[in-house]
């Protein structure tokens, strides 16, 4: 098992360059799995769940290539509907059923892994392909999945916003006989891009009002080369690294439009931003007064809202700050997991199953810990941490970094997932960080 040596306690300073978004990039692997023509991905991230993806499609009959942070893939045929095992797993493989069902009728891929985030239930994905026809079943292995008679357009109507379910809509209808209505459907930028992508490829799709999208079935897709967007949970963590270590960070390639309701709140909080053309600049502050950090009160929201990925890398600055804060997690019910790691580091953050005042979430009641307050400012000191999953990951990495003394990280793997060499990058921001 390997892992990360880290001596912290300095200011981070230079430049550091987005990878393209591991949210997107994957999905976009298995939009590829609608046609028979070469799509070519720019600014594609090396990552460990690219890695996964990857050999789900060879599964299935893929020809991939990948050069530095270009990836070339071609599915001539589909030679294999039903993938069974994986060396390894994440949450992509329910993606796949709608392409394999759209071009061959039939599938059946390994049940989801990825981040230990609670249970994730996959009632709505399968909701939706059966209301397109499908005929779906479930063990403990493995999603199986038929279409006898083809896929055909439905109107469909989300309980809850969910990204993946929605992306499992829009793969399976776009090539599906009729029209697709998705009522409360997600809205991320990584979905808005998979979107770009799919109408590059020749597929009918409208975004309406209220989270409706339109979707009307085509027979057949074609080959596409498209750029991946920026990694916007990465700009997030380098973002929250400046502000922990009181250093200054250009993060290149930042969009602000994916980034707005983050840089409220680092506003909030006292620290600051400036929007240039090469990215997004962060720091804390340039006078003694101006680096005391502000307490906060975080909920975290479907999109456009603060993101559920974000409050973790921000934990770290707010343990900082003179005052107590709070988050509300109501996305994911079991992502405070990374308390206990900063508690031993010498943060004081108490986690709770209520929640806050009258904010009541669809949580409130069920006994899932999902509140935090987080006491400030606290002294951090090195020590030694578990990577629980991806974005507790990189809150151990912050955390290191921002503490006085040596830290050791087990388990890097699970970061390797979402960030592209994050030790290389790191230590051309100055960071002491090794692999070993």
């Amino acid at each position: 098992m390997a892992k990360f040596i880290i001596k912290g306690g300095r200011p981070l300073e230079g430049e550091i360059r987005l990878s393209g978004a591991k949210n997107a990039a994957t999905k976009m692997m298995v939009a590829s799995l609608l046609t028979g023509d070469e799509c070519v991905l720019e600014n594609f991230p090396n990552i460990g769940d690219a890695e996964i993806t990857a050999e789900l499609c060879r599964d299935i009959g893929s020809e991939i290539e990948i050069s530095e942070s270009r990836l070339r893939i071609k599915t001539r045929e589909v030679k294999n509907s039903k993938v069974l095992h994986l060396s390894r797993r994440n949450r992509i493989p329910i993606l796949a059923l709608g392409p394999l069902l759209a071009r061959v009728g039939e599938a059946e891929v390994p049940i989801s892994g990825g981040d230990k985030l609670g249970p994730r239930p996959v009632n709505l994905h399968i909701k939706a392909l059966e209301a397109l026809g499908a005929e779906i079943s479930v063990n403990s292995e493995s999603y199986r999945a038929s279409a006898k008679n083809g896929l055909r357009g439905a109107e469909i109507e989300f309980d809850f916003p969910s990204v993946g379910a929605t992306e499992s809509a829009i793969l399976a209808s776009v090539l599906a006989n009729g029209k697709t209505v998705l009522k409360n459907a997600a809205l991320e930028p990584e979905i808005i891009d998979l979107i770009k992508m799919l109408q590059n490829m020749g597929a009918i799709i409208e975004l309406g009002a209220d989270r409706d999208f339109y979707i009307e079935g085509v027979e057949r897709l074609h080959g596409v080369a498209h750029r991946v967007l920026p990694d916007r949970n990465e700009a997030v963590s380098f973002a929250c690294l400046a502000i922990a270590t009181n250093g200054k960070i250009l993060v290149r390639d930042a969009v602000q439009e994916h980034l707005i309701t983050f840089l409220n709140v680092v506003r909030r909080l006292g620290a600051e931003y400036r929007v240039v053309p090469e990215g997004i600049l962060f720091w804390r502050g340039d006078s003694a007064s101006e680096k005391h950090l502000k307490p906060l009160n975080i909920e975290t929201a479907i999109h456009p809202g603060f993101m559920t990925d974000w409050q973790q890398p921000l934990a770290v600055a707010l343990a900082q700050a003179d005052g107590t804060s709070t988050i509300h997690e109501t996305i994911y019910e079991d992502r405070f997991g990374y308390a206990k790691d900063l508690n031993s580091l010498g943060a004081n953050i108490e986690v709770s199953a209520d929640c806050p005042g009258n904010s009541r979430c669809r949580f409130n009641g069920k006994g899932f810990h999902h509140f935090a307050n987080i006491g400030g400012p606290a002294k951090l000191k090195g020590g030694k941490m578990q990577v629980r999953d991806l974005r507790s990951g990189i809150v151990n990495v912050i955390a290191a970094l921002a503490a006085d003394g040596q830290s050791e990280i087990e388990g890097i793997e699970e970061i390797d997932r979402g960030y592209e060499k994050i030790d290389e990058r790191l230590r051309k921001l100055g960071a002491e960080i090794e692999r070993e």
